[in-house]
């Protein structure tokens, strides 16, 4: 991403000079010629640096104590330049919220590399530590210039799918180095006009052209299924799905990462700001994750009508079958006290969760009536709660079981993995 820097400055000739020395390839240079000017441009582009001359009319300490008040959130670099040289103007405005003070004239070269070190100390001090990308509130600033330019763009949101499962399996170690193997993919498939930053400890941004956008999906979609595989143990391997441990985990299958990649492009529509932006984003980006494999999914030119717009309700359905009646009534009521509707086992409506007993003396009904229920298109995004009396956990999470429960079980452990899954199935 170019590095966008502010002069605020009257003076003609000595503001295009200050330009042409700092704008090049990697950083572009905008001039204002007061003060007005520049707070709106400061809202609208959110620069990385500000340099300003007491050229400009009014107190340049009390200009520095405004810029600082309305740029809290995103701390730009602020130098001050000044044809004084007085300890005590240095000193005002420094303590008035300025970065550096520059008295004039300077020696253009040390002008340049004083600009420079304060470029790369602003840029270090917001990179994510474990990527070594731009973190979020960067990245959110790149996003938001490049909305307001005529350029032809395309965001890509990327992530790693079951990610914090897997951190907890196999350690905060072994998930950064996924993390950093999966950097380093998406790193390989960019050129240097592309912009790539960390939205969150297993998110990504990228800022690409549009053209260029499907391509870098396609091969990530493929680079990563080709290298997932060798960050679990050949025993997860062999079962295809890891096996959840711990006191608030055990019991719960869980599928492997995979990566889901969601892209939106000037081409659509005209943003006016990055809530716009980032919540087309993150609805593109939930709809290429329902196939639950690595996936991507571009939006296209809307050809619908009006009120053609599909809105998901909220799923709270709950299917209970509890060959014990007693235990079944129980559940219900417990269920339906917590804000969740019940339905029958033969209803036409898909439940968020079915809790479900393994019958019969060796459990074999039950488990064929699993395989028979994850087999069902209707019911892919629903989570299956097996609960049983037979401790063979293995057989029964092959059999597609989400979670396996041994009775007896406590109601309120129960209730905890309802509320859960329910809260997985609405995010599909």
């Amino acid at each position: 991403m170019q590095t966008v820097t502010l002069i605020i400055d009257k003076r003609r000739e000595l503001s295009v000079k200050y330009k042409k020395l700092l704008e090049n390839e990697y950083s572009s240079v905008i001039i204002s010629r007061n003060i007005i000017s520049a707070m709106k441009f400061i809202q609208d582009k959110e620069p990385d640096l500000i340099i300003i001359s007491d050229s400009v009319d009014g107190d340049l300490s009390g200009f520095c104590k405004k810029i600082r008040a309305l740029t809290y959130n995103m701390r730009p670099v602020i130098i001050a330049m000044s044809k004084s040289a007085e300890l005590e103007d240095k000193l005002n405005v420094l303590e008035n919220g300025a970065d550096d003070f520059i008295s004039e004239p300077v020696n253009s070269e040390e002008f340049v590399m004083r600009v420079k070190a304060h470029l790369r100390r602003e840029f270090e001090s917001n990179l994510d530590n474990k990527k070594l990308l731009p973190n979020k509130n960067y990245s959110m600033r790149a996003a938001k210039r490049i909305i307001s330019t005529d350029q032809n763009w395309a965001c890509m949101l990327i992530s790693i799918e079951n990610f914090k499962n897997y951190k907890e399996s196999y350690t905060k170690l072994a998930s950064d180095k996924l993390i950093q193997t999966y950097t380093a993919i998406i790193t390989s498939s960019l050129s240097e006009t592309d912009y790539l930053g960390s939205l969150a400890d297993n998110e990504f941004l990228i800022i690409t052209d549009e053209l260029k956008a499907e391509k870098i999906a396609n091969f990530l979609t493929f680079a990563f299924d080709m290298v997932a595989g060798k960050f679990y143990s050949t025993r997860d391997n062999e079962r295809g799905f890891i096996i959840m441990q711990g006191d608030s985990e055990a019991g719960r299958r869980s599928d492997f990462v995979y990566t889901t990649i969601g892209i939106v492009t000037s081409k659509t529509r005209k943003y006016k700001d990055n809530q716009e932006l980032m919540t087309d984003l993150i609805n593109i980006h939930n709809l290429a994750k329902q196939t639950k494999k690595s996936n991507y999914l571009i939006e296209r030119t809307k050809l619908s009508g009006e009120n053609s717009i599909y809105k998901k309700s909220y799923n709270n359905k709950i299917i209970i079958n509890e060959p014990d009646e007693a235990l079944s009534i129980l559940l219900s009521t417990i269920l339906k006290l917590q804000g969740y509707e019940i339905i029958q086992k033969d209803s036409d409506e898909v439940p968020a969760v079915i809790i479900m007993d393994l019958k019969g003396e060796d459990g074999q009904n039950g488990l064929d009536s699993c395989k028979l229920i994850k087999e069902n298109e209707k019911y892919k995004n629903t989570k299956l709660i097996m609960t049983s009396i037979f401790h063979d956990k293995e057989s029964i999470l092959k059999a597609g079981a989400d979670l396996y429960l041994p009775k007896p079980y406590e109601i309120s452990e129960l209730v905890r993995w309802v509320d859960i899954f329910v809260k997985e199935n609405n995010e599909y």
